[in-house]
């Protein structure tokens, strides 16, 4: 798109299904790996990515010309289908349905990549509900308890 310019970065964060604590520590740099490749593939800009058992964060410079929801789908998509061909996992990997998607100038990107790169240690003192209901609330969204990600059964 000719004379169009953009700074969109967005950090993406999405569960496993149910939360289940399936990504590991063995294989988890590869899904990292391909995932960033969907993004570069679709001509976005991988800024930071890090997963814990059962979530993952992505924080991205997005061009405006693909619609978030359709390279979520095709994240979480393709990616379940990676884990799964790979028998990564000993049960059928599944990502929860739904995301979040949260802007950032960038003026935040060094502290963003940060977080992103430090999730285990924030997750060893914060539950993942918590920071997402923070994240939810920090942004204004309007969002349903009965919506948010299920807890682990």
């Amino acid at each position: 798109m000719a004379n169009t310019y953009t700074q969109l970065y967005i950090q993406f964060v999405f569960a496993v299904k149910n939360r289940e604590a399936l990504i590991d520590a063995t294989w988890k740099e590869r899904l990292h790996q391909f995932i960033t490749g969907i993004f570069q593939n679709n001509k976005h800009k991988m800024i930071q990515i890090n997963s814990v058992a059962d979530h993952i964060h992505i924080f991205a410079g997005i061009k405006p010309d693909q619609c978030i929801s359709s390279l979520i789908q095709n994240v979480k998509t393709e990616s379940s289908k990676w884990i799964n061909d790979q028998e990564l996992t000993s049960k059928k990997f599944e990502w929860q349905r739904g995301f979040g998607a949260f802007s950032y100038s960038h003026k935040d990107i060094k502290n963003v990549i940060n977080y992103i790169i430090n999730q285990e240690a924030h997750h060893a003192k914060t539950a993942f509900l918590d920071e997402y209901r923070e994240y939810l609330n920090q942004w204004d969204v309007e969002w349903d308890e009965k919506y948010i990600f299920i807890n682990p059964e």
